[in-house]
């Protein structure tokens, strides 16, 4: 079933129900037809229809029925068809899905005459990103092998997950971190073997206070540059009064500042280079990595 012309078998619609079945039974080990009413807006016969269909003409063998889960999970020689299998498109359609389904479902798009520039996949295989799901959902601990640029080799660690987040860049899980007593960012693609679900925690995402805390940038032209100048770079940035506010949660202000190529310590430099600044510098200090 695997396609590399860009045409498939089946209607727009039908096909992109297909994907979400292959997609959530791979990823969360559980699906069910209110997955499908609740995201699609279709029926529980509908649903039930979709999912059948997967298993006769698409995925044959790929999902069972589980009575203790009351749904489905994959099969253990479970093979993508109309998927790639990756996290990354797990990850997206949790961000977005809502977004793109109510938007895109039946449209015919001609992207002939656009490129869009994907950035490299950090891949995280499903057996990793699933106990880590649902321990976030449970507020559960989870005892898992991590490595980072510090300790390059695997090093136990005992979290208690509570949200996904995509930095523009990479997916990272917030966590209270039982070594650190604290809660840290922990990159998905540095997780190793399979982590595993313990007892429930105390620490959840409302004790989070640096998650829990909004802070909001103001970015302005730098002032540096010309009337002219500033008024182009406005325009550019939908700025409104000469400013653009960004309200984002206080331990993603260093991700947001990247994903608009601000780096507060090279403010100085030649404003060409930048462009735009921020204007409450002092209310984001305390945010800043480092």
């Amino acid at each position: 079933m695997s396609n590399t012309t860009g045409k498939w078998p089946f209607r727009w619609d039908l096909l992109l129900r297909y994907r979400y079945i292959e997609t959530i039974a791979l990823w969360e080990g559980r699906l069910t037809t209110r997955h499908l009413c609740d995201t699609f807006g279709i029926g529980r016969q509908q649903a039930s229809k979709d999912i059948n269909t997967y298993l006769r003409e698409v995925g044959t063998g790929n999902l069972e029925y589980d009575k203790y889960l009351k749904g489905y999970k994959p099969a253990k020689d479970f093979k993508p068809q109309v998927t790639r299998g990756l996290a990354d498109e797990y990850l997206h359609l949790v961000a977005r899905n809502n977004e793109l389904m109510n938007m895109f479902e039946s449209l015919a798009l001609n992207v002939g005459n656009v490129e869009v520039f994907s950035h490299p996949v950090r891949d995280v295989k499903p057996e990793v990103l699933r106990p880590i799901m649902q321990a976030a959902r449970q507020q559960k601990r989870l005892d898992c092998d991590y490595v980072s640029l510090n300790h390059p080799d695997r090093e136990g660690r005992i979290i208690v997950p509570h949200t996904l987040v995509y930095t523009g860049l990479r997916w990272h899980v917030r966590a209270w971190c039982e070594k650190n007593q604290e809660y840290r960012d922990f990159v998905l693609s540095r997780f190793r073997d399979i982590p595993e679900i313990m007892d429930e925690s105390l620490h959840g995402a409302d004790d989070d206070t640096a998650w829990n805390t909004r802070v909001t940038l103001r970015i302005t032209a730098d002032p540096r540059l010309s009337r002219e100048q500033r008024e182009v770079v406005e325009v550019d940035y939908g700025m409104e009064n000469g400013a653009l506010s960004i309200t984002t949660r206080g331990k993603l202000v260093p991700y947001a500042l990247k994903l608009l190529q601000i780096d507060p310590g090279k403010e100085l430099q030649a404003p060409m280079a930048q462009q735009i600044v921020v204007a409450n510098r002092e209310d984001i200090e305390p945010w800043l990595f480092g």
